[in-house]
């Protein structure tokens, strides 16, 4: 969802090869009764797309994973949405809104075209059972929690009212990415912290696709929902098909087995210029919404102080993150890791956003400066031995583990230049390339990572994950904290933007909060990425980008791409859904794949895996 979080969050990572999930008897599945049997196969269109990321849960409630946001946005309706061409606020399931004087009671008209995919109609009565439920089950506010904590009422008085009182005044209530669920369906589900949504399909909805199918590291197919508000997609089937190695991928799309190619997670400027150009293949090239990152380990805790973890204490020293950001190299990282497919990183918010977007003042910005960097690790008190190395006080030379997303082939060439640079002021660097990073990440065992996240129209969501409100409850637990930071100065700044609804009021306090988040040094921001993808123009006649004149296809902050698409021609494309999957592999477990992710694997008595929860990073969150 929204950079979402992002969103998107949670986000972070591609865990491709993770053992399947099932649930615990006895939790209940939101079914849909039984459909008349579709049009033969070979006589529908499908979309195919190849993705190198896993989902985390089908689960709306759980899901932080770009991937498993996406699918929700095809799966659910939410009451607002943005609007392809500039990002502002449309109708969704609501159709207008009010607001009271004092902006502590909103009141939303909910649409009576909307239909559930199993024949009821949608209310006003599903929202607000989906916001208290959030408001009241920690479970269910894993993924968007911190889009409830300042509701302080939330009722439908009839069925196409929605009624919803502040505690205080909230500016995202136009930007609520949270999907909406059928009431009728998901109350019998008994842990919503444990349901995947993904034993039985399909799945009720009421967005423009329905989910019809899921097999782990395989497929996830969803079929068009003909019955839509807004009206039918164009294609009958959208199969997202997992591809762990992208070469694969580009390879599948050369051939015609794919449709379209988002890549892990964009392609690599060799494959965009090795498909530019080829046959029927659209390489679309356009600004992106995710930021590429560095993320230090500030001290693992929980929201009540408990530390844990194993982070190096020297990153708690403010010069020495300094100094390592300083020594890092911008522009050489644009030019030889992305050639000229990002822009130079900076503040925290991409450039596209321009209403949000940062820059630090001139005196404030870390420059690259490998010789100002060394002064600083010397005041810190880490002077170079006899060696080359920097060591502390006790004697202990510098040297840092970084998380690295096995699949992300960014990762591993920024790494490299990593342990140069850094290696030239003296601190070794080991990296841990996993296709399983969330499990350090959650306890806190790492020094550094690769960070990064799908940043949405409305930047809150981002924002949130770096409150102290964020933190765990427990030690190693899952939470909506990207990297344990917690600062007070930070939260202050927090709690006023949402409260501000003048929008050049609020946008300023957004970049006073890029500037401190810049200033603690607890995240480099490198490079802001572009959408770098592809697609057979034989399969698809057109699709539309977000933002209409320049922007991406997959991950939107809406379903345009995939609503809006045309087959090329009328002929199925790419792998149909009875190429992609057998019915009898539909009852198979949680979500989408795609390529960088983390993954927290929780097991149940007899070695029963019943969660699969990934880590957001790095273009994982909306």
């Amino acid at each position: 969802m929204p950079g979402r979080r992002a969103r998107g969050r949670f986000r972070l990572v591609a865990a491709a090869g993770i053992a399947a999930l099932s649930l615990t008897a006895g939790l209940a599945t939101p079914l849909s009764p039984a459909t008349a049997p579709a049009a033969a196969a070979d006589k529908e269109t499908t979309l195919t797309v190849a993705l190198a990321q896993s989902v985390d849960s089908l689960s709306p409630f759980l899901a932080t994973r770009l991937v498993s946001t996406s699918v929700s946005r095809l799966m659910y309706d939410f009451l607002t949405n943005y609007d392809a061409k500039d990002n502002h606020v449309i109708p969704g399931l609501a159709t207008k809104w009010s607001a009271s004087k004092d902006k502590l009671t909103w009141t939303y008209e909910i649409r009576s075209n909307s239909k559930w995919s199993d024949g009821e109609q949608a209310t006003a009565e599903d929202a607000a059972w989906t916001f208290n439920k959030m408001m009241t089950d920690e479970g269910a506010a894993t993924a968007n929690g911190s889009f409830v904590t300042n509701f302080k009422k939330v009722t439908a008085p009839s069925k196409d009212k929605l009624v919803i009182e502040l505690k205080k005044p909230q500016a995202t209530m136009t930007a609520l990415d949270v999907p909406i669920v059928p009431k009728h369906v998901w109350e019998k589900v008994s842990d919503l912290s444990k349901f995947n949504n993904d034993q039985k399909f399909p799945i009720v909805g009421n967005g423009p696709f329905i989910l019809t199918g899921y097999k782990v590291d395989s497929y996830v197919k969803l079929k068009a929902n003909k019955d839509f508000w807004r009206g039918s997609p164009k294609f009958d089937n959208i199969v997202f098909r997992y591809y762990k190695d992208q070469d694969a991928a580009v390879a599948a799309l050369r051939k015609g087995e794919v449709s379209f190619v988002a890549g892990s997670p964009a392609l690599t400027p060799a494959q965009a210029q090795s498909l530019k150009g080829a046959s029927n293949i659209k390489v679309n090239d356009g600004p992106g919404r995710r930021f590429y990152a560095i993320a230090t380990n500030p001290g693992a805790r929980t929201k009540d102080g408990k530390k844990f973890g194993t982070g190096d204490p020297s990153l708690l020293n403010e010069k020495v993150r300094h100094a390592l950001f300083m020594a890092v190299d911008r522009k050489a990282i644009v030019d030889r890791v992305f050639q000229g497919q990002a822009v130079e990183g900076a503040g925290y918010i991409p450039p596209r956003f321009g209403d949000y977007a940062w820059q630090p003042s001139a005196d404030q910005e870390l420059k690259y400066d490998p010789k100002a960097a060394a002064k600083l690790l010397d005041e810190a008190g880490y002077k170079k031995n006899g060696d080359g190395k920097r060591v502390g006080k006790d004697g202990k030379p510098l040297s840092y583990r970084m998380l690295c997303h096995a699949t992300d082939p960014n990762d591993r060439a920024v790494s490299k230049y990593l342990q140069e640079w850094w290696g030239d002021l003296g601190i070794g660097l080991k990296v841990d390339c996993l296709d399983n990073v969330t499990d350090p990440w959650v306890a806190g065992d790492y020094d550094l990572a690769f960070d990064g996240w799908s940043v949405n129209p409305d930047p809150d969501f981002v924002l949130s994950i770096h409150t102290c409100a964020a933190l765990p409850t427990k030690p190693k637990a899952v939470s909506a904290s990207d990297n344990f930071i917690c600062d007070k100065k930070f939260d202050d700044l927090y709690d006023k933007q949402l409260a501000e609804y003048d929008p050049a009021k609020r946008a300023d306090l957004v970049k006073q909060m890029e500037s401190r988040l810049y200033d603690t040094g607890y995240m480099n921001v490198m490079a802001y990425p572009n959408a770098v993808e592809a697609y057979r123009t034989d399969q698809i006649k057109s699709i539309e980008t977000m933002p209409t004149a320049a922007g991406n296809i997959y991950g939107q902050d809406g379903y345009w791409s995939w609503w809006s698409a045309v087959p090329a021609g009328g002929a199925s494309s790419g792998a149909t859904g009875d190429n992609a999957s057998s019915d009898s592999d539909s009852g198979s477990n949680t979500g989408l794949w795609i390529g960088i992710g983390v993954v927290v694997v929780l097991l149940v008595g007899g070695g029963v895996f019943f969660g699969m929860r990934r880590r957001a990073t790095a273009w994982d969150r909306e």
